[in-house]
C-alpha cells in the first residue's frame, strides 16, 4: 500500500510529460502544415507577382511602342500641331508647328503667337497668313474633359493658287461667252446711234430735231459705255487700283447721275467718315447700277433709299433699299451668276460686275428680299479710311467737349 502511493505521483508527472509532449507533437505538426500552406500561399503570390509584373511591363511596353508610334505620326503630319492648356497656353507642339510660328512656342500664350506670325486674311476669318505669303487653314477643337485644346494649321496655299487658277480659267470661259453676248448687245445700240447720226447730216433738219436726235445718240453712247466698263470691270476681276478718295464727292457724283430719276431718291448719310479708301470710279458705277435697278423695279411713285453706316465690325455699310415688287426667292439665288438675267435685252452682268466690285475691295454683298415688300442691297466695304476715322472721332469729341 505505501508502494502504491509512493509510485502514483511519478506516474502522474509521467502521464503529464507524455500528454504535454503528444501536444508539443501536435502543435509542431500543424506548425509545419501552417508553414507550409504559408510557403504555397507565398509561392502563389510570388507567382501572380511576377505575372502582374510581366502584364505590367508588357503594357507599358506597348505603351511606349504607341507612344513613340504617336510621336512619328505627329512628326510626319503635313499640318502643324498645337496643344494648349485651359489658359490657352501652348503646351506642346510638332517640329511644323516651331517652322510656322517659330521659336520660343512653349509657354506662350496662343493669342500672343496669332498676333506676332500670322495675319489675318479678310475674306475668310478661318484662315491666316504667314509672314513669306502662305496661307494656312486653322482648325480647333477639345480635347476630351480636359480643357485642353488641340489646335491644326494646315498649309493651303498649293490649293488656294488651284483655285486661283481654276477661277481664271472660269474667267477665261466667261469672257468667251460675254463677247458672244456683247456683240449683240453693242450692235442694236450701235445701229440705232449710227441711223441718228446720218439724219443729223441733213442741212433743213429742224433745230429741235437735231437736238431731239443728237439726244438719242448721247444715251446709246452711254449706253454702250455702260456695257463696256462693265465688260471691262467683270474681266478685271478684283484688279483694281485702291486709294483714299471723299465720301462725300461719291455721293455727289451718285446723285448728279441720277438727278432726273423718276423715283424719289433719299441719301442717308450716318457713317461719320470723311473718306475712304478704294476705288471711287468702281464703286460708283456699282451704286448706279444697283440704283438703275431698283428703278426699274418700282413703279412712278417709288421710293429709292442709300444709306451709310459704320458697323460693329469696323467696316463701311452702304444699303441700297427700295419698295418694288421684291425678287422671287427662286430668281434671288442666282441673281450673282455671270449672264443670268429675267430681261429680255439684258446681259446678265450687272450684278456680277456689282458682286466683283465689292470683292475687289475685300467687302461682301448681300440681297435681302421679300416678294411684295421691296428689296434691299447691303455693301458690307472693310476699306475704312483709318487716318479719317481717327480725325473724325477726333472732331467728335472735340465738339462734343466744346458743347459740354
Amino acid at each position: 500500500m505505501i508502494m502504491q502511493q509512493i509510485m502514483t505521483p511519478s506516474t502522474d508527472k509521467t502521464c503529464q510529460l507524455t500528454d504535454a509532449f503528444n501536444l508539443f507533437n501536435q502543435l509542431s505538426e500543424d506548425l509545419a502544415q501552417a508553414y507550409q500552406g504559408l510557403e504555397a500561399q507565398v509561392a502563389r503570390l510570388n507567382q501572380e507577382l511576377t505575372a502582374a509584373r510581366s502584364a505590367r511591363l508588357q503594357t507599358l511596353m506597348e505603351k511606349e511602342t504607341l507612344a513613340t508610334r504617336l510621336q512619328q505620326i505627329l512628326a510626319a503630319l503635313p499640318a502643324a500641331v498645337v496643344v494648349l492648356d485651359k489658359l490657352r497656353i501652348v503646351i506642346d507642339c510638332n517640329q511644323l508647328a516651331i517652322d510656322y510660328l517659330g521659336e520660343p512656342l512653349i509657354g506662350l500664350a496662343w493669342d500672343d503667337v496669332l498676333q506676332r506670325r500670322l495675319l489675318p486674311v479678310t475674306d475668310c476669318p478661318q484662315e491666316r497668313s504667314l509672314v513669306d505669303g502662305r496661307r494656312l487653314n486653322i482648325t480647333c477643337n477639345s480635347l476630351g474633359d480636359a480643357a485642353e485644346q488641340i489646335v491644326l494649321l494646315s498649309d493651303i496655299s498649293e490649293l488656294r493658287s488651284l483655285q486661283d487658277l481654276l477661277a481664271q480659267q472660269q474667267q477665261l470661259s466667261a469672257m468667251g461667252e460675254m463677247v458672244a453676248r456683247m456683240a449683240h448687245q453693242v450692235r442694236t445700240p450701235l445701229s440705232t446711234a449710227i441711223l441718228y447720226a446720218s439724219q443729223l447730216k441733213k442741212t433743213h433738219l429742224p433745230e429741235q430735231q437735231r437736238q431731239q436726235f443728237a439726244g438719242k445718240i448721247m444715251e446709246r453712247l452711254q449706253y454702250l459705255e455702260r456695257q463696256v466698263n462693265d465688260m471691262l470691270i467683270f474681266a478685271k476681276q478684283g484688279k483694281m487700283t485702291m486709294e483714299s478718295f471723299s465720301i462725300r464727292h461719291l455721293l455727289a457724283q451718285l446723285q448728279d447721275s441720277k438727278a432726273g430719276m423718276r423715283c424719289k431718291l433719299i441719301v442717308d448719310d450716318q457713317s461719320g467718315l470723311e473718306s475712304m479708301r478704294g476705288n471711287e470710279d468702281a464703286l460708283l458705277g456699282a451704286l448706279i447700277n444697283l440704283i438703275n435697278n431698283a428703278e426699274e423695279a418700282c413703279d412712278t411713285e417709288g421710293v429709292i433709299k442709300i444709306s451709310l453706316r459704320c458697323s460693329a465690325n469696323g467696316c463701311l455699310s452702304i444699303t441700297i433699299q427700295d419698295d418694288g415688287p421684291g425678287i422671287d426667292p427662286a430668281v434671288q439665288q442666282r441673281i450673282f451668276e455671270p449672264f443670268y438675267t429675267t430681261k429680255a435685252s439684258g446681259t446678265g452682268l450687272g450684278l456680277a460686275v456689282v458682286n466683283s466690285v465689292v470683292k475687289a475691295h475685300d467687302g461682301h454683298l448681300t440681297c435681302r428680299s421679300e416678294v411684295g415688300k421691296g428689296t434691299q442691297f447691303i455693301l458690307e466695304l472693310p476699306c475704312i479710311d483709318t487716318h479719317s476715322v481717327s480725325l473724325s472721332s477726333l472732331e467728335n469729341k472735340e465738339a462734343q467737349h466744346e458743347a459740354a
